[in-house]
């Protein structure tokens, strides 16, 4: 039976853990077998770079604290060695992350994630990782904003080179 101490650590490592789910806005669990110590380093390292938090817990820890925040369906991917990489503000950045190295180490696999409260697939998942980054989106945007605009002002220039230059008032 173990002591109340540890019991209480193991209540407070749940209540932190579901704390950081429930003010996340995503996130992706993955089984981590396979992985080296040195991978596993650059790993960490991209992920804080990115502002994103990488745990591994136990997964009856992780289940309960899924079960807390209304994630419960992602308890059927906890077996075997899994962690969770845990978005602290851009949604897209542990799919990103986390999706480059599955796709370098064969044995490292993206189990499921979830997305503003909701669980979600792997397909779903490297969807995510697929998005372009926020500058790029934010430049098609204006791009496509710019090209009407640019398209009249060539059309009124043809107008007033056709018709021979400045009109008298």
């Amino acid at each position: 039976m173990p002591s109340n101490a540890i019991l209480e650590q193991k209540k407070q490592t749940v209540a932190d853990l579901a704390e950081m789910l429930k003010n996340s806005p995503a996130g992706v669990l993955v089984n981590y077998s396979g992985i080296t110590v040195e991978d596993d380093t650059k790993l960490r390292a991209e992920l804080r770079k990115a502002g994103v938090k990488y745990t591994v817990m136990k997964n009856t820890l992780t289940g309960r604290a899924c079960d807390e925040v209304g994630l419960g369906d992602m308890k059927q991917y906890l077996s075997g060695m899994t962690a969770i990489a845990i978005a602290t503000d851009d949604a897209i950045a542990p799919a990103k992350v986390i999706k480059k190295y599955a796709e370098k180490i064969e044995s490292f696999n993206i189990l499921a994630g979830y997305l503003d409260g909701a669980v979600v697939d792997v397909k779903t998942v490297n969807e995510l990782a697929d998005i372009p980054p926020k500058e790029v989106l934010i430049g098609k945007l204006l791009g496509s904003l710019q090209s009407p605009l640019y398209g009249l002002a060539y059309v009124l220039q043809g107008k007033i080179d056709k018709e021979g230059g400045v009109a008298e008032a």
